[in-house]
């Protein structure tokens, strides 16, 4: 095996390409992963975790990568990032201020999603495809325009009464992607929510909310070059050793061919990275 790099990880970046080139960050490294599709690829957790926000050893990760201090004060790991309808900015009573203007306080797109079936999302314009990518969406569709995360959480709770709005990840992994008419989808949700959204417009202001038309679905496909038999997940905290043959990426995942592993769930932890 050869080393490739080592060191802190975070989660894997993306671009929309066909397939998504992912690369995979370990420390100051930025690892081109679709090129080991197909080999022999060992992860070894050494045992050190570190805070992506401070840097400060841990014996435990919270809310994928941070420290405890930092999951309990932080903005970005209130309970309102999870349930955007409860953001609390314009109450003054947002443990950081100047973080929230700059990711709550700015424009967010309601989607639809094919990932393990439709589903409803929603994510900062400025995320548009990436957060597709990282949820293993085959297909992503905007819907709608706001002006803020709180704006984005409400029309989320809205929609999310005629569809879903989680991803199975054990079905995102699996084999026979459906394509879906997203399309349509979204013209039945608008039909359906019409009297709730004409409300909404009410509360929030004629210009805070914008319907977009005219968009075509994106199709996204993966580097897959098959699917793991048994939909199994690796735990670096159980077993700090994974090796298998790489199956594929998709989402946050590493398909190997005895399970899986998510990347983003370990963010913080010091990895080695090899190769045959």
């Amino acid at each position: 095996m050869d080393v490739l790099a080592h060191g802190l990880m975070r989660k894997m970046h993306s671009r929309l390409e066909a397939p998504v080139a992912y690369r995979l960050p370990l420390a100051d490294s930025q690892m081109p992963m679709n090129t080991l599709l197909g080999k022999t690829v060992r992860l070894r957790y050494t045992g050190q975790i570190q805070c992506v926000h401070c840097g400060r050893n841990t014996n435990k990760s919270f809310n994928s990568g941070y420290c405890y201090p930092c999951f309990q004060s932080l903005a970005q790991c209130d309970s309102c990032i999870i349930h955007p309808e409860k953001c609390h900015y314009d109450q003054g009573t947002c443990r950081e201020p100047a973080w929230g203007e700059e990711f709550c306080m700015q424009d967010h797109i309601i989607y639809l999603a094919n990932s393990s079936g439709i589903k409803v999302g929603i994510t900062r314009a400025t995320q548009v495809p990436t957060r597709w990518v990282d949820q293993g969406a085959v297909q992503a569709l905007p819907i709608a325009r706001v002006r803020t995360r709180l704006q984005s959480g409400a029309l989320e709770v809205m929609f999310k009464q005629h569809v879903a709005d989680k991803t199975n990840w054990r079905d995102m992994l699996r084999e026979g992607d459906q394509v879906v008419d997203l399309a349509a989808e979204k013209a039945r949700l608008l039909d359906l929510c019409n009297d709730d959204l004409q409300e909404m417009i009410q509360r929030f202001g004629f210009h805070a909310i914008s319907v977009l038309h005219g968009i075509d679905p994106v199709d996204i496909r993966y580097p897959v070059q098959g699917y793991p038999e048994k939909i199994a997940s690796y735990n670096f905290d159980k077993d700090p050793l994974i090796e298998g043959t790489l199956l594929g990426i998709k989402g946050q995942y590493l398909m190997f061919d005895g399970g899986v592993i998510n990347i983003r769930r370990y963010a913080g932890y010091h990895v080695e990275l090899s190769s045959s």
